[in-house]
């Protein structure tokens, strides 16, 4: 049943092709193009040739050429069953990069980090000390340093204990303060100093009642400067008051803003 229905498909798509020029088989008859003569197919040949005068028994050519047939078949209806799947070729060459998209949304925020390393103490730039004195001191020579024998705060030791004196290891903008107790009739003077630079002044005249005495100042150290407290004798006696039991004299200072140039 199946090669029945494919014989009458395939009988469906045969067409003719017309064939022209076909050489005739009788060698007594003059062999001439279709250029040279035209001969109609409803119209009686000039020289008919009847099958029986032919020499060759049962082999007729007519005098004008006849079409021949040739079959064709349409395969694309033969259509096989489904080949299986062939390997995957290699990758391409890569092609050029194309143009930047559009930014895309603001992600959501990510979970916290965990805490970096602690740096190396010689890179945190912080600079502070405070420090007083119990006992009073009377003025001996014409310029004499106010040392402390008391310490509250010393950051990195800054401050020399012994000498008396505050040196710059981190530049910037410092901030220093002074805070001395003044003895009864006697004269206070002392300075704040840079290195060899008086700076400030902190004074209070001779009076029966003793008082309390302030003084801050703001400067921009650079490294190795020094920063102390310098009692300055005149015609008069200097003093500054203090005991073991109370602390009356201070002397703080601590940076404000480092220099990272």
């Amino acid at each position: 049943m199946v090669t029945r229905r494919l014989l009458g498909h395939i009988l469906l798509f045969i067409f003719l092709t017309p064939v022209t020029g076909a050489p005739s088989n009788d060698p007594g008859v003059e062999r001439k193009s279709t250029q040279d003569q035209c001969v109609r197919c409803c119209e009686p040949h000039e020289n008919p040739v009847h099958p029986s005068s032919s020499p060759h028994q049962g082999s007729y050519s007519p005098p004008y050429p006849m079409p021949q047939v040739y079959p064709h078949i349409n395969l694309t209806i033969l259509k096989g069953d489904k080949g299986e799947r062939g390997e995957r070729g290699p990758h391409g060459k890569l092609g050029k990069e194309g143009p930047m998209g559009l930014q895309g949304p603001t992600g959501e925020k990510g979970d916290r980090g965990q805490a970096g390393i602690p740096g190396d103490s010689y890179k945190q730039h912080y600079s502070a000390f405070s420090v007083g004195r119990k006992k009073g001191l009377h003025s001996s020579d014409y310029y004499q340093t106010l040392v402390f024998d008391t310490t509250f705060v010393n950051l990195y030791g800054h401050f020399n204990m012994f000498k008396g004196k505050f040196y710059c290891y981190v530049p910037g903008i410092y901030y220093f303060n002074l805070n001395i107790h003044t003895w009864n009739f006697k004269e206070t003077y002392l300075h704040i100093m840079k290195n060899d630079q008086d700076m400030v002044i902190c004074y209070a005249q001779p009076s029966d009642r003793s008082i309390m005495q302030s003084q801050s100042i703001m400067l921009e150290l650079q490294q190795n400067d020094e920063v102390w407290v310098r009692l300055y004798k005149r015609e008069r006696e200097n003093a500054v008051y203090s005991d073991d039991v109370d602390i009356y004299v201070t002397f703080n200072g601590y940076l404000i803003k480092p220099n990272l140039d």
